[in-house]
């Protein structure tokens, strides 16, 4: 995936954390920085965090690298970089919904920009996989408080969202279902085979991998996760360093851990791997999803 396809969101993330490294590396504090800038700590605060209402000027991005000492490499990509936020992108799909969470709104920013999404479930079809009845039925899950105005944008959230797969390179997206997933009923039986059906055909995708962790495997690693996870890796910039560093996403019912620190990180990619060890092969999954969805439509 090359920069064009990275959000203006992410890339402001990522000029705001260079320019925090080499205010690090030239021994400056946030205040110190600002005195020899002649800026507020606020706005250098602001700019380290790469907030929306930062424009990333010329002048004042010369300034800071000139203070930090930067080298011409650093400041020749850290100055393209930022003139990408300010060359008047589209605004992103997302930014229509109202109804979109703070918390999870970081998510799309992030998800809309991966090369490569891994995903855990132990409970439910992910949302990239499901069908729109199967969402439905499951954000009216309980049915009290959730209105139908709310149900319509979360449904289309997670409809735009799987316009993911109709780019021209599409993230690769590695999946691993608790075999329960696939077993317990969601709604009436035609929308489960229809669901499974969908899985299916998704599944046939070069850049989709579904695999089945089957009650036979016993205990795994997903059961010290405690929850359903994603692991996010992302594109690089011309220096060859990550935009984001690569992080493990954890949702909850009322908002989310985004864990990115490199040990935090490395225990949810361990878990990972057990998982994808102990899943059967892509064709036994198939044979498994086939099972199932013959159950529901008997």
């Amino acid at each position: 995936m090359s920069l064009d396809t990275v959000g203006t969101a992410l890339i402001r993330r990522h000029v705001g954390r260079r320019l925090a490294q080499l205010r690090d590396k030239a021994g400056l504090t946030q205040e110190q920085a600002a005195q020899r800038l002649e800026k507020g700590r606020s706005t250098i605060i602001r700019m380290e965090d790469g907030a929306d209402n930062v424009r990333f000027r010329d002048i004042d991005m010369k300034a800071m690298l000139e203070v930090y000492g930067a080298g011409n490499e650093d400041a020749t990509i850290l100055l393209a970089l930022a003139a990408e936020t300010r060359n008047g992108k589209k605004k992103s799909w997302w930014h229509d919904y109202t109804e979109l969470p703070e918390w999870f709104g970081l998510y799309v920013v992030l998800e809309d920009s991966a090369t490569r999404i891994r995903e855990y479930e132990s409970e439910l079809i992910p949302g990239l996989l499901q069908t729109q009845e199967y969402m439905e039925t499951v954000i009216t899950t309980p049915s009290d408080g959730v209105t139908p105005e709310q149900v319509r944008q979360r449904v289309q959230v997670r409809m735009e969202r799987q316009g993911l797969f109709a780019r021209p390179n599409p993230p690769r997206f590695d999946v691993v279902l608790n075999e329960a997933v696939i077993r317990r009923p969601v709604g009436e039986p035609g929308l489960m085979t229809r669901q499974l059906e969908y899985l299916l055909d998704v599944g046939k995708r070069p850049n989709v991998s579904i695999r089945i962790l089957p009650y036979a495997a016993g205990a795994h690693g997903g059961m010290t996760a405690g929850n359903s996870f994603m692991l996010l890796d992302f594109p690089t910039d011309p220096s060859g360093e990550p935009i984001e560093p690569s992080l493990a996403y954890v949702d909850t019912l009322t908002g989310a851990m985004y864990l990115n620190k490199p040990t935090e990180f490395a225990a949810y990619e361990r878990v990972w791997r057990d998982l994808h060890k102990k899943a059967v092969s892509a064709a036994d999954s198939k044979n498994l999803i086939t099972s199932a969805l013959e159950g529901f439509a008997r």
